[in-house]
This record gives structure tokens, C-alpha cells and sequence, in this order.
């Protein structure tokens, strides 16, 4: 009897251990816990340590955490009827683990299935160049399908990422030949940019240069011809001063007719002396050649009068006669 008595305490001591350790849970910080009672949901425990009902309650976690899908590549047949394969993630997290958990029985399989005939439909209303072109297009259309289809799944998918579109062997070597061809023709128009704009700009230098060589050209022709112009102005000014100063001695000095008609006949002898084979004789040629006969007379009798009139008595000469005056602007 007392060793069956100390076999009992033992066994109930040890089923006490045991129901306490099966009582105590503890859930980790990026989980939830979803606490059913009989197979029933009953709660959502938060992170940390927590006691169920050993036997008649059990606890199960879900994680929080964002969580990524990977879709497996798959032959899809764009719009202009070229077969290409695709293949994208899904990225996704937890925002209701109760529908997370009750909702759907493999979340990751059918989100998988459900990106595949999505990524089929939006990719074949593409055509091949829109869809190598437009993986920002196809990761939003595709995010936001998922998002609604997974919502009641009790999740939010995050972000899509196409990992690659590759058409055929034959298609790309094809694109690869039309993009060399396309470089090649940006190459040839770049170099005949480049030669239509060095030559643009080497005829805007030359334009330049003769405009430049002209406005200098014309600057020295205005100085020269001012130059000039001040030269003439001053020799003029410089003759009509001298003219003006001969004339007002001349006019200071009184001269006689006399001296006058000598004059101009001395004028007339350099006229005389040149190389010209014509002489143009003034009209009033007579009235001075009068004079000078009056003046050789007027020489003559003083002459005799001196010779024959006694020293100191005066002589009386008669006046020269007048010469006329030229015309004006003769």
C-alpha cells in the first residue's frame, strides 16, 4: 500500500507538471495566436506568454510577417501572337490571421494560381514590344487584381515584381539584329547631324569674319574720307584767311591803278608762259593796255621835264588814267 501511494502522488505530481507546461504558451512577436476551444474559434492572443486549457483548447500561430510567393515561369501568348515565357514574385502580408487561417485551406497555392491566369490575361492583351516595354504597367495591374481577389483572405498584397518576359531563340535573335540596325541608322544621323552642324557653324564663323573684315573696311573708308574732308576743310580755311589777309593788305596798302595794271600784266605773262596753245584775253585787255601806254608817258615826260626844269621847282604829272575794274565774278 505505501508504495502504491507514493506510485499515485508521483503520477499526479507529474500530470500536475505537465498540465502546467501544457498551459503556458508563448507567442512569438512577429505572430498572432488563434486560441480554439473543442476545434472552435474563440480568441487572437497577442505576442507573448499566454495559458490555454490543456486538452480542451489549442493555440494556433500565424505569422505577420511579409511573406513572398514565387509564381513559376509559364508560356503566354501576347497579342500579336508571339508565345513568351513569364515568370513574377508576389509579395504579401498578414492583415487578418482569423480569415488568414479559416478563409482559404493553402494560401500560397492559390495566390500562385491566381497571379498565373492574371499574368496570362494582362500580358496577352500586350503586344510583344508593349510588353518588354511595360513591366511597371504589368506589376500594378497585377498588384491591384491580387489585392482585391486576396482581401478576403485576410491579407494585402504589397508589391508585384515580373522577374523576366523572354520571347523565343528565333524572336530575339530577330530584335537583336533590328536594334543593331536601329543603332547603326541613330549613329549615321548623329554623324550627319554633327557634320551639318560643324559646317552651319563654320559658315556662321567665315559670315562672321567678312562682316567683320566689311565693318572694318568701311570704318577705315569713313575715317579716311573724314581725314580728308577735316585736310580739305583746313586748307581751305587756310587759303580764305590768306586770301583775307591779302585782301586787307591790300586794302591797308591803298595801292594805284598803276600798281594794279602792272600787276595783272605780270599775271598775264605766266599765263602767257605756260604750256597752254590758247590764251583767253579778258575783255578789258584794251583799257589796260591804255594804261600802260599812259604809264610809258608819264615815264617819258618825266624825263624831259626833269631834264629840262630847273632843280627844286616842282614837276607836275598828270594822272594815270583809271583802269576799269573787272566785272564781278569774273
Amino acid at each position: 500500500m505505501p508504495n502504491f501511494a507514493a506510485f499515485v502522488i508521483i503520477f499526479l505530481a507529474v500530470m500536475g507538471f505537465y498540465l502546467v507546461f501544457a498551459s503556458i504558451k508563448v507567442v512569438a512577436q512577429y505572430e498572432k495566436g488563434l486560441v480554439e476551444t473543442f476545434g472552435k474559434y474563440r480568441k487572437t492572443v497577442d505576442p507573448g506568454l499566454n495559458f490555454i486549457i490543456p486538452f480542451a483548447q489549442t493555440i494556433t500561430r500565424v505569422d505577420m510577417r511579409e511573406q513572398v510567393v514565387d509564381v513559376a515561369p509559364q508560356e503566354v501568348i501576347t497579342k500579336d501572337n508571339v508565345a513568351v515565357t513569364v515568370d513574377a514574385v508576389v509579395y504579401y502580408e498578414a492583415t487578418d490571421p482569423v480569415k488568414l487561417k479559416y478563409n482559404v485551406a493553402n494560401f500560397i497555392v492559390a495566390a500562385t494560381k491566381l497571379a498565373q491566369t492574371n499574368l496570362r490575361n494582362i500580358v496577352g492583351e500586350l503586344q510583344l514590344d508593349e510588353a518588354l516595354t511595360s513591366r511597371e504597367l504589368i506589376n500594378t495591374q497585377l498588384r491591384q487584381i491580387l489585392d482585391d481577389a486576396t482581401d478576403k483572405w485576410g491579407t494585402r498584397v504589397v508589391r508585384v515584381e515580373i522577374q523576366r518576359i523572354e520571347p523565343p531563340p528565333d524572336v530575339t535573335q530577330a530584335m537583336h539584329r533590328q536594334m543593331k540596325a536601329e543603332r547603326e541608322r541613330r549613329a549615321v544621323v548623329t554623324e550627319a547631324e554633327g557634320e551639318k552642324t560643324s559646317a552651319i557653324l563654320r559658315a556662321e564663323g567665315v559670315k562672321q569674319r567678312d562682316i567683320l573684315q566689311a565693318e572694318g573696311k568701311a570704318e577705315a573708308i569713313k575715317r579716311v574720307a573724314e581725314a580728308d574732308r577735316y585736310q580739305k576743310e583746313t586748307v581751305a580755311e587756310g587759303e580764305a584767311k590768306a586770301i583775307e589777309r591779302v585782301y586787307q593788305a591790300i586794302h591797308d596798302g591803298n595801292p594805284s591803278n598803276d600798281l594794279i595794271a602792272i600787276k595783272y600784266l605780270e599775271a598775264l605773262a605766266a599765263v602767257a608762259n605756260g604750256t597752254a596753245t590758247k590764251i583767253f584775253m579778258p575783255m578789258e585787255v584794251s583799257g589796260i593796255l591804255g594804261s600802260v601806254g599812259a604809264i610809258g608817258e608819264l615815264f617819258t615826260d618825266k624825263g624831259n621835264h626833269t631834264a629840262s626844269m630847273p632843280i627844286g621847282e616842282p614837276m607836275d604829272v598828270p594822272p594815270p588814267p583809271t583802269a576799269p575794274r573787272p566785272p564781278a565774278g569774273s
